[in-house]
C-alpha cells in the first residue's frame, strides 16, 4: 500500500513539475523523475504485483511521453527499421 501511494504522489509530482516553465523544454526534470520512478515501479511490482506495476508504466508513460517517443526512435535507429 505504501508503494501505490508514493507511486500516486510521484505522478501528482511529475504534473506539477510539466505545468512549470523550463528553459531546457523540462528534460533536466524528466531525468530527475525517470531516476526516482524505475526504484519506484520495481519496490511498488514487488509490493502489489505486476498489474499495478503496469498501471504506474502505462501513466508514468502519459506524463513522460517525450522521453519515450525518443526512446523508441533511438531504438529504432539502431535496430534499423
Amino acid at each position: 500500500m505504501t508503494a501505490l501511494v508514493a507511486g500516486l504522489v510521484w505522478l501528482v509530482a511529475a504534473n506539477l513539475i510539466g505545468m512549470l516553465p523550463s528553459k531546457d523544454h523540462h528534460w533536466r526534470n524528466a531525468y530527475g523523475l525517470i531516476a526516482v520512478g524505475v526504484p519506484l515501479l520495481i519496490w511498488l511490482i514487488c509490493e502489489n504485483g505486476p498489474w499495478w506495476g503496469l498501471a504506474f508504466v502505462i501513466a508514468a508513460g502519459s506524463v513522460l511521453r517525450w522521453p519515450l517517443r525518443y526512446l523508441w526512435r533511438w531504438i529504432r535507429a539502431r535496430v534499423g527499421a
